[in-house]
Parts: structure tokens; C-alpha cells; sequence
């Protein structure tokens, strides 16, 4: 495995002919030997992307108490705030604080024999200090949901399979979910633990990072790979999802976040694509030429 990832450009998937070509093979490539890629010339201007890591950056700035006043633990759906330290990844406490919010829904009744996940839908919370980011983050999420779709378009595509083979399991409700995340210094934390060593449950997730490093991805050899940051690019990553209905063809990668130096902090804003919360991920059927190189799904650690 290259030690650094691999930069793919969306615009060549419109371009027709060998140039689409071309990126669907790259895209196949790099979603198999590493499932991590740079995505670039997908059509979100610098502005927006300025401004929604703006917005993320007076949210964290914000009092405790008013930060608190959204805490997740209010909110049956699991939106809104989380403290750094709160969360445990293999055994030990991730040094984040962070805001969830997933798509603006209308909470389903509370009905005998519903199932569980419908609880998963309702509104998000929203800081009354800070009314800007409901729209902001709401936009963010409609532009970055445009771009996932065109990406499980072009992965059906890699692996054989009309363009619309994922629809049926996010068309009419997909699961959005955004989290903006603060990694605060080492300094605070004691500790170099942001996030710990996990894999990422959906089909696809969407990253925009700060200048500051610190996301690691392990290779096949269980060494660690720095995702340097790269101005206006997404870090693109495959979900379990994916590697489930390709048959573990494609790769759901094991990947981290190290705590910044002491005097930094880091930020980063994570779009998480998936199915429909009452869809069955289906088992393709690949091509024989990749049926023979998928080695079945593998589970997160």
C-alpha cells in the first residue's frame, strides 16, 4: 500500500468516455488497497467550505452552558452536543468535543410495535446564540449528500452495476449525518487519543479538515498512514456498508485521529452517507473478475 492517499477528480466522471473510464478504475483501486482518497473537483466552492469551518469554529467558541443547553443526552434522537472526554473507543476516552445533526425530520409517533430505529428520526437541536448554523449546516448537508450520491453512482459503476444500483436503499430518506468536531490540544487532554482506532458504519463519509493533521489511516501491514491535510479536498472513506454488499471487495478501512500538539487544536467537519434506516443492504453480484478477489466483509475490532 502507498503510504499516502491517492487524490481522485470528480470532474472526470462527468467527461465521458476514457476519462470516465479511467476514474472509475482509480476509484475502484483506491477504495480496494486502501478505502481512503482525496476527492477533489467536486464543485463545493472554497467560500462555502470557509464558511461552514467558520461556523463550526464560533460554535465550539461558544459558553459552556450554552453549549450544554443542546447536549445530546436531551435529545432522544442522538443529536447535539458532546464534551470532550464523554466518549470511549477501545477502552479509553476520546478527547473530542463535537455537534451532531442529522436530517431536519419530524420525530415518527411512539406507536406499539414500531421498531426501534424509528426513534433515530426526529429534529435536530440548534444553539439560540448561534442562528446561523442551522442554516449553514442544513446547506452543507444538501450539497455534501449531492456529492455522496454521485460517488455510490460511480462505485456501482466499478463494480459492474447499472448507475441506480444503491437507490433503492437511500432514495426518498437517506441517513445524513453531519458532526462537526474539536480536537483540543495535548496540552488539555493528557492524553493522544482524539478518536479512537475504529471503521465507520455507513456507505461513505465525507471529511473537510483544518490545517492541522492528526487523521490516520492503518494499512494492510497495520502500520499508520498521516492523511496530511490538502486545501479544498474531501477525505472520501468507504463505510462497512459498502464493504458489506461488495462482499468485502471493497475495503472499510481502520483509521484514527491523534491528538494535535499542545497550543493546537484541530478541526473537522464529517458527513456521514447510509441507507434508509428500514432498507436491507443487498450482496451484489460482481463480475467474476472481481467475485474472485472478494474476500468477505470483515468486522470493526
Amino acid at each position: 500500500m502507498s503510504r499516502t492517499l491517492p487524490i481522485l477528480d470528480l470532474a472526470r466522471l462527468d467527461a465521458g468516455g476514457s476519462e470516465r473510464d479511467a476514474f472509475l478504475a482509480e476509484l475502484r483501486t483506491a477504495a480496494r488497497e486502501t478505502g481512503f482518497f482525496y476527492l477533489v473537483g467536486h464543485g463545493i466552492p472554497a467560500s462555502q467550505i470557509a464558511g461552514v469551518q467558520a461556523l463550526a469554529r464560533h460554535f465550539f467558541a461558544l459558553p459552556a452552558e450554552e453549549k450544554r443547553a443542546v447536549a445530546m443526552v436531551n435529545s432522544p434522537h442522538f443529536r447535539g452536543y458532546t464534551e470532550a472526554g464523554q466518549e470511549i473507543t477501545r477502552g479509553r476516552a476520546d478527547w473530542r468535543e463535537q455537534f451532531d445533526i442529522g436530517a431536519e425530520r419530524a420525530a415518527r409517533p411512539r406507536e406499539p410495535g414500531l421498531p426501534a430505529w424509528t426513534r433515530l428520526q426526529g429534529p435536530n437541536q440548534w444553539p439560540a446564540a448561534l442562528p446561523g448554523l442551522r442554516v449553514g449546516l442544513l446547506a452543507w448537508q444538501e450539497a455534501v449528500t449531492d456529492i455522496g450520491i454521485r460517488l455510490l453512482q460511480a462505485f456501482a459503476l466499478a463494480l459492474g452495476q447499472e448507475a441506480d444500483a444503491f437507490a433503492p436503499i437511500y432514495a426518498g430518506a437517506p441517513n445524513q449525518h453531519i458532526k462537526i468536531i474539536r480536537y483540543p490540544g495535548r496540552e488539555a487532554t493528557g492524553d493522544n487519543q482524539g478518536v479512537g482506532a475504529h471503521k465507520d458504519s455507513g456507505f461513505l463519509t465525507l471529511l473537510v479538515q483544518d490545517g492541522v493533521g492528526g487523521l490516520e489511516v492503518e494499512d494492510a501491514d497495520g502500520r499508520w498512514i498521516a492523511v496530511a491535510p490538502v486545501e479544498g479536498a474531501f477525505v472520501v472513506n468507504v463505510g462497512e456498508l459498502l464493504e458489506l454488499a461488495s462482499n468485502g471487495y471493497l475495503r472499510a478501512t481502520i483509521h484514527r485521529v491523534v491528538t494535535p500538539d499542545a497550543g493546537r487544536d484541530r478541526l473537522s467537519i464529517a458527513f456521514f452517507l447510509g441507507a434508509r434506516h428500514d432498507a436491507t443492504v443487498p450482496l451484489l453480484e460482481l463480475p467474476a473478475a472481481l467475485a474472485e478477489q472478494a474476500r468477505g466483509a470483515a468486522s470493526d475490532p
